[in-house]
């Protein structure tokens, strides 16, 4: 079988099973699992798949910069950000990442909510402007201009200072195996210093993101709160079986005892999903 035969056996089953195991496929093809790993190399190269140990994954269109990503999936989008808008109730203090499903969320927010915002988006932060009700606060740093965001040391110290109830972060691959990935290293690191400043981590979960994988671990999935996502139920199955709960932008999801936990301490409501 010619190289570009085994590229396109590659791709096909990377979109009909979702991962390639190299010794698999080179015993199948009964040919080196050597020759498999440069096959993955080259279209890992060409920005096809994503490597990982033992064979690759697909690569998230999530990694595209932030006016391309515009265009991925924008009903998913939607309807995960009109889902993820629930968990930020009046009263609370609430990071927002950067990126377009949080952007979206900022357009699914009450006129009215009385809420503290924190941001380390320009972008989200433009879009809040005219909520009258909304105390904003941005932090800042080396703008990443690919995502539109503050990153680097000044902006992880500033994060450091602020304590908020929930923190709704984008990532660009949600991988049952992988965890939850981004496609650069200063941004991953500047996710996981939010997460560590809220009491709740909740994952933007559209569909391009789902099963697939960028180069750089943001977080594992036992990390965070819950996953809000449309995905249909059959391709949760894996992400399911880990534990994460899941929060279903498609339909009714159900509410756990955090609300109560949350209102006992701070007297106002938070939506805290559970699996649904």
């Amino acid at each position: 079988m010619l190289a570009a035969q085994r590229h396109e056996l590659l791709l096909d089953r990377l979109r009909t099973d979702g991962r390639i195991v190299a010794k698999d496929i080179a015993a199948e093809l009964r040919i080196s699992e050597d020759s498999i790993r440069r096959d993955l190399r080259e279209l890992a190269a060409a920005g096809l798949c994503q490597r990982v140990y033992g064979g690759a994954l697909p690569v998230s269109p999530a990694i595209g910069d932030l006016e391309t990503r515009k265009n991925v999936q924008p009903d998913s989008k939607q309807r995960v950000a009109a889902r993820a808008a629930q968990l930020i109730a009046p009263g609370c203090t609430a990071i927002l990442d950067g990126g377009t499903t949080t952007l979206a969320v900022t357009r699914a927010l009450p006129r009215d909510l009385n809420a503290t915002i924190i941001t380390h988006s320009p972008t989200i932060a433009s879009a809040l402007v005219d909520h009258p009700a909304v105390e904003l606060h941005v932090i800042g740093g080396r703008i990443f201009k690919h995502s539109a965001v503050a990153c680097g040391a000044a902006a992880v110290e500033s994060a450091s200072l602020v304590h908020a109830d929930v923190f709704l972060m984008g990532v660009t691959g949600v991988h049952p195996t992988e965890g939850l990935t981004t496609g650069d290293a200063d941004e991953a690191a500047m996710k996981r210093a939010l997460s560590r400043r809220a009491a709740d981590t909740y994952v933007l979960a559209s569909a391009e993101k789902i099963g697939a994988a960028s180069p750089f671990t943001v977080l594992g999935l036992s990390d965070v709160a819950g996953i809000v996502t449309d995905v249909d139920a059959p391709l949760l199955r894996d992400l399911a079986e880990t534990g994460v709960p899941i929060i279903s932008a498609a339909g009714p999801s159900t509410i756990d005892t955090a609300t109560a936990r949350f209102s006992a301490t701070t007297g106002v409501g938070h939506p805290r999903s559970s699996a649904s």
